[in-house]
């Protein structure tokens, strides 16, 4: 499976795809950056972002999109600034008919250190030996994408295959006597 994984910012977006499955070391694709200038009007900031992303998808040709999912903080520009750039990789992945799947930061953090609570320097550490790489990737938004495409090999691969067993229990199931939205 390929995965990419998209660390959402306005200033950095970090990009990351890998190769691998549950069970098998994993190959390193690409890590990189999309960075735009805070002073740069939103739109032409969007812009940029959703121009890498295709870039990357056309690129990198990737089975899913592994994109953090926005979680509540106390910096509200922060979180819209998040949320909107979220919005386009999810934009972006939807037009391609590709599957996306939102990772929190805590079930990332546990899926590739062990715990929900690492810091950012240890999720770096732990994607540079997973991905056996000469360096950490800087800057952490960057080491985070990564951390996300792991996230999803790894747990990805046993939710789709649940999805997958419970459509095929319920296409071979006898049809349910109750009719929904009806009053009879």
């Amino acid at each position: 499976m390929r995965v990419m994984g998209v660390d959402p910012g306005l200033t950095r977006c970090g990009l990351g795809a890998v190769q691998g499955r549950p069970g098998a070391p994993l190959t390193l694709v690409d890590v990189g950056v999309v960075r735009t200038a805070a002073d740069d009007d939103i739109g032409v900031r969007l812009v940029a972002i959703e121009a890498e992303i295709e870039r990357w998808l056309d690129q990198h040709k990737p089975d899913v999109l592994a994109v953090e999912r926005v979680f509540a903080q106390h910096n509200l520009r922060t979180v819209m600034g998040t949320a909107q750039a979220s919005a386009v990789a999810i934009t972006c992945a939807a037009r391609r008919g590709l599957p996306v799947a939102l990772h929190t930061p805590s079930e990332v953090k546990a899926a590739v250190t062990g715990s929900g609570t690492a810091d950012k320097k240890q999720v770096g550490l732990m994607v540079t030996r997973l991905l056996r790489l000469a360096e950490m990737p800087k800057p952490a938004d960057a080491a985070d994408a990564l951390a996300l495409a792991i996230c999803h090999v790894w747990r990805g691969g046993l939710t789709n295959r649940m999805a997958d067993a419970i459509a095929k229990a319920r296409a071979s199931a006898p049809p349910s006597r109750i009719r929904r939205g009806s009053a009879s």
